[in-house]
């Protein structure tokens, strides 16, 4: 349902709010490795993110990928529209230009449903609930459990 560079996004994000959470800056090799992307593909993922002012990076010693203080709020649905923008939560479910209430698809009135929710479900969840959920060992982030994060660098 989302492209892999959407999906990378958020997994990138959330790891990256995971390690500021413990007060580390991670790099993009780090990303790369722990979100089980292409380095170079995690660095293009990343220097969008950046340039959309989603998150902040620093070069140097001690530099790195890390949120402001209200970046981390930022929600799914923000990350959806800049990565893909929003044909995810407004285009017919099969693809059909002239779908619309007027004018269904077979499958118009049940995908419609599926889209609100999951418009409703992208706006609700933040980087930082989702890290908070990993961080206290609700959920998983591919291979990063809680017992990971102890030994991330």
């Amino acid at each position: 349902m989302l492209s892999k560079s959407t999906e990378y996004a958020i997994r990138a994000l959330i790891l990256v709010q995971l390690q500021n959470l413990r007060g580390k800056r991670p790099g993009v090799a780090a990303i790369a490795k722990e979100i089980e992307a292409p380095v170079a593909f995690t660095a293009k993922i990343l220097h969008t993110l950046t340039s959309r002012k989603l998150l902040k990076s620093m070069k140097g010693r001690g530099g790195g990928f890390f949120f402001s203080e209200n970046q981390a709020q930022l929600t799914v649905h923000e990350i959806i529209l800049v990565m893909e923008g929003d044909a995810l939560f407004t285009e017919c479910g099969m693809g059909l230009s002239n779908c619309s209430d007027d004018n269904p698809c077979p499958l118009h009135d049940q995908y419609e449903k599926i889209r609100d929710q999951l418009l409703a479900l992208a706006k609700l969840e933040s980087i930082h609930s989702m890290a908070l959920k990993i961080k206290s060992g609700q959920a998983v982030l591919s291979r990063i459990t809680q017992n990971d994060l102890n030994y991330t660098k």
